[in-house]
Order: structure tokens, then C-alpha cells, then sequence
């Protein structure tokens, strides 16, 4: 059951890294400056319920540990009704991967939520397809995602299968980064999330997905290289100098809050 079929209103706490921080997303005008699903998710719980409220304790960067770690009691005193534990995806670009060891990690943390009656999803890790930079990490990530399912099954944590959205291969509906989602991608994401959780009034409109162009090979080669030049190396540089982007960065929403002001949903409401 989700907190909209409850009679209550939704206290929506968002945990987990990048994907959650909303990174690839744009938005100026917002804390860290990025928007991301689980803005867009919390907007529609408030288009629908006028005291639903939203917190957002993600950083960029985090593994699962320092996530739970860091975050998963700030969340606990927030008295969430929903919360969304998503983290991972930056374990599996690690050689030590150790899908078992998180997944008791996972364990404890939706054990811990659970048992003060929060209603909690999750999501898989994304399939980065059979070609391409990433592509290397699909097997692990695919054993991550069964032992994903199977721990939440136990623990009655609904799984929002990221994973078959196999039309987020296309590079389209990235940042020029290739790792985080573009304001399209975002999009779909929160759509397939509203989904799945049966929320109420999921109303994203229909995201314009650039038109693809035909390139040459030597165009390709050109661009491919133009990005390991400027988010490849960087990536590397901080990992051998043991930093992280997410260094120096706050949660942009550490307390529960609305989006009243925001013209975008204020205009919805209208």
C-alpha cells in the first residue's frame, strides 16, 4: 500500500547519490542546481495533496554505505511516510564490487525503515546495453538487481524495475556526461515511478527527445574522444587522488518542504 491510499499526507524523503540528487537534470534555480526525479515525483504528490511534503538527503558521488550511513537516520527523524533508497550504481564502477556485502547493507537499512511502518521503493540498476563504455558492468549490475529483488521482497520494498527502460540506451536522453540522465530521461524515469506506485495524477507531459543525426565514424571517434578528454580523465583523477564530486556538497532539501512557489507546479495546479 502506498501513503496515497493511506489517510495521511505524504512525507516523501528521498535517499541515494546522483540519480537521486537529480544531476543531468538543469535547473538553475533550484539547490545544487539540479531538478531530477525525485523532484518531479514529490511535485506530483503536491499537485495531488496540499500538505505533501518532500525531503531530499541525496549527494552525488556516495557509495551505498556512506549513503546509509550518512543518511538513513536524518531520514528516520524526519518521520517520512515514503522514502526512496537507491544507491549502488556507483559501487559497480568499483573493482571490488561486492554485491552480496551490500545487499546486507540493504537488508538492515529497509529492515530499519520498515519496522516504523514507511512505506519504501527502490530502484534497480540501469542496463547499460551490450556496447559502449559501461557495457562492461551489465553483468554485475544484473546479479546487483536479482539480489536487489529478492531482499526486497522480504522486506516488502517495492522495486521500480530501471533496469527494462531499455529506451534510455539511446544517448539522447543523456547529459553530455554519458552517467547522469538529461531533464528527458529524468522525466521518464518519474513517470515509470508514479507508475508503479499507483500515485496519484502523473501529469510530466510528453518530453521532446532530440532528433538523432546521422554521424559518420570519424565523427564518433571525434566525439567519443572529446568525452574521455573531459569527464573520463576527471572521473579517473579523482578516484586515484581518493576524492569525490560529491566533496564540499549539501542535500538540497534537508528538511521537509513544498514547492508552492514553484511556477512550474503552481501553473499545473491552476
Amino acid at each position: 500500500m502506498t501513503p496515497s491510499e493511506k489517510q495521511e499526507s505524504i512525507r516523501y524523503v528521498a535517499l541515494g547519490d546522483s540519480l537521486s540528487e537529480g544531476l543531468g537534470d538543469d535547473a538553475p534555480d533550484r539547490p545544487n542546481g539540479v531538478r531530477g526525479w525525485t523532484d518531479r515525483v514529490a511535485e506530483q504528490f503536491m499537485l495531488a495533496d496540499d500538505q505533501a511534503l518532500y525531503a531530499n538527503l541525496a549527494i552525488r558521488g556516495r557509495l551505498l554505505v556512506p549513503i546509509i550511513e550518512e543518511q538513513l537516520e536524518t531520514a528516520l527523524a524526519l518521520k517520512p511516510s515514503l522514502v526512496s533508497l537507491v544507491g549502488g550504481g556507483n559501487d559497480a564502477l568499483r573493482p571490488n564490487f561486492d554485491p552480496d556485502a551490500l545487499m546486507v547493507r540493504y537488508d538492515q537499512a529497509f529492515k530499519a525503515l520498515r519496522q516504523e511502518g514507511i512505506e519504501v521503493f527502490t530502484l534497480t540498476g540501469f542496463d547499460p546495453g551490450p556496447k559502449g563504455f559501461f557495457s562492461v558492468n551489465r553483468g554485475r549490475v544484473a546479479v546487483f538487481n536479482e539480489l536487489l529483488r529478492e531482499i526486497a521482497e522480504e522486506n516488502q520494498v517495492t522495486v521500480v524495475d530501471y533496469w527494462r527502460m531499455r529506451q534510455l540506451q539511446d544517448l539522447r536522453y543523456w547529459a553530455p556526461d554519458r552517467l547522469h540522465m538529461n531533464q528527458v530521461g529524468h522525466t521518464l524515469l518519474a513517470q515509470r515511478v508514479l507508475e508503479t506506485l499507483s500515485a496519484p495524477a502523473p501529469d510530466l507531459g510528453q518530453p521532446q527527445v532530440p532528433e538523432a543525426g546521422q554521424k559518420t565514424r570519424v565523427q564518433e571517434a571525434l566525439e567519443n574522444a572529446r568525452w574521455a578528454r573531459e569527464f573520463v580523465v576527471p572521473w579517473l583523477g579523482r578516484r586515484l587522488r581518493g576524492r569525490s564530486s560529491g566533496d564540499h556538497v549539501s542535500p538540497k532539501y534537508p528538511e521537509l518542504i513544498r514547492f508552492d512557489l514553484l511556477p512550474e507546479v503552481d501553473a499545473r495546479r491552476a
